[in-house]
């Protein structure tokens, strides 16, 4: 039986997916395509994600898609809210009769003879039996997210098999969990352990946070009073993009200043954390940082919940080392030992690249770490392959909104041109390199070697600049003379071939 054939294949029915689908139903509506997600609804990361007071780490008026405006009074929103966001924008648009659930994308093998990408891919019935499905595709659409699904980080904590507790790790977060009257420790410090300390407080005996190191904190009112209240007296578009236009230009006016004025800002981060603690807290050991602000991501407080919790004595907050896992809880380097019943290790992500998938150009095995990334959204010397990776310094969304509109355009423009293949290629072999996230944070540097790199400009560089993406996104010409395009033919796989080399 021959595969079924699509013109484009997007992996993942997430946030980034269904607004793939939404692009192409718009501005390619003659394009077939097909949505595979693993997962058995809509959502991506926000139904993967379960754990207690789950919620955006930035506001969903720039978060939100642009072309769909978000109503939710609460702006830093609730996980179930966006995901039920998502799942209302693939249903209106039609994009949620593309999508089959259960369906795990294994492999990709792109052959230059045929123009085509085979898919293999596992589906699972409703008893969790796995059988082998095959799909064809002209074009492979990657929404998949940046980190691994499957299983989050977690070091080896010595002596973690002595502890009689409960160890959780967030990104699996068991069903109906209570932690009601119990002493809980936090390891971490970033969006998922600033999130959890608030929330599981609230019922908890007591909560601490144990951090190596301190992170950057800025707290903001939950729901936007502006947007509340143009929502009253505008229509929902116009209600939308006045305070989504707002946000964007004061995210970019904060990151630039952050550079210009790193120490300035960092003051004025830590006093602003400081305002909202009892006085005399240790605000130096605690929560002032040892690098500038956004060489690794701001941490969003909504209405200062972390901050009320440590000052009403629910919770408070550690900075040390551990040595050992214990019976009862953790001993640190310093000597002390913290009692818990639930440690929750808040510990980070693991990043891969197309959501695991083994991706191969006639017969050879890309490896990412070798390639470099074209505008951030394609890769050298791999044909008819995007992927959606937004920015580390404002919403993702932001940039997955430009990604899926270029994508559409790139694909109209091959039609116009009769051409079945489009390739990045590097024709500067002494090329500068850096890396593809110039972040400090762990999970990053966990993973320089398998991530792709970038140059030192443009079309071979990431912007973390939506105004600058904007120009480079849309306006600029498809055909830039660095992206090669092709028709299929035997010829074709040799001159890929000496493109990648």
């Amino acid at each position: 039986m021959s595969a079924e054939h699509f013109d484009v294949l997007i992996i993942g029915a997430g946030l980034s997916g269904v607004d793939a689908g939404w692009h192409l139903n718009t501005y390619a509506p003659k394009k077939t395509y097909v949505i595979l997600e693993n997962r058995e609804r809509i959502g991506g990361t926000w139904d993967l994600f379960r754990y207690p007071g789950i919620r955006s780490d930035s506001d969903m008026l720039t978060m939100g898609y642009r072309f769909k405006p978000w109503t939710h009074p609460s702006a830093i929103s609730p996980g179930d809210a966006i995901r039920e966001y998502v799942t209302e924008t693939a249903r209106e648009a039609g994009v949620d009769r593309h999508i089959r659930f259960r369906h795990n994308v294994i492999s990709a093998a792109w052959d230059s003879a045929t123009a085509r990408w085979t898919i293999n891919a596992t589906k699972r019935d409703d008893a969790g039996k796995e059988t082998g499905v095959t799909y064809t595709a002209n074009f492979l659409f990657s929404c998949a997210g940046y980190y691994r699904y499957s299983a989050g980080y977690t070091p080896d904590f010595a002596g973690r098999d002595r502890f009689k507790g409960t160890v959780i790790h967030p990104q699996h977060w068991p069903e109906g969990f209570s932690y009601d009257g119990k002493r809980v420790i936090i390891i971490g410090s970033g969006a998922t352990a600033v999130t959890l300390l608030p929330n599981m407080a609230r019922t908890a005996a007591h909560v601490t946070m144990l951090q190596r190191s301190p992170t950057y904190y800025v707290s903001r009112p939950e729901k936007d009073w502006l947007a509340n209240l143009l929502r009253r007296i505008l229509p929902a578009s116009w209600a939308y993009a006045i305070p989504r236009w707002r946000n964007i230009l004061f995210q970019r006016f904060f990151f630039n200043l952050s550079r210009k004025k790193p120490q300035q800002t960092a003051e004025r981060l830590v006093q602003g954390v400081a305002d909202l603690l009892p006085k005399g807290f240790d605000v130096k050991t605690h929560f002032t940082p040892s690098y500038n602000p956004w060489d690794q991501r701001l941490c969003l407080v909504p209405d200062a919940d972390l901050f009320q919790a440590i000052s009403a004595g629910k919770a408070d907050v550690v900075t040390d080392h551990i040595d050992t896992f214990t019976e009862k809880g953790i001993r640190l380097k310093s000597g002390k030992e913290l009692e818990a019943d639930v440690i929750v290790t808040a510990t980070g992500l693991q990043l891969e690249m197309i959501g695991g998938v083994k991706v191969s150009v006639d017969g050879k095995p890309v490896e990412w770490g070798k390639t470099f990334t074209y505008k951030g959204l394609m890769y050298s010397g791999v044909p008819n392959l995007a992927s959606v990776f937004g920015y580390t310094n404002a919403s993702w969304t932001l940039r997955a909104d430009l990604i899926c509109e270029w994508v559409t355009r790139l694909l109209n423009h091959m039609d116009e041109k009769g051409v079945q293949i489009a390739t990045p290629v590097l024709n500067d072999t002494n090329i500068k390199t850096d890396p593809w996230l110039d972040f400090s944070s762990g999970y990053v540097q966990r993973s320089l070697s398998m991530l792709p790199k970038q140059g030192p400009e443009a079309p071979w560089r990431q912007n973390q600049n939506y105004f600058a993406d904007i120009k480079e996104m849309r306006k600029s010409p498809i055909d830039d003379g660095v992206l090669h395009f092709s028709k299929a033919s035997s010829e074709a796989a040799s001159t890929l071939k000496r493109a990648a080399e």
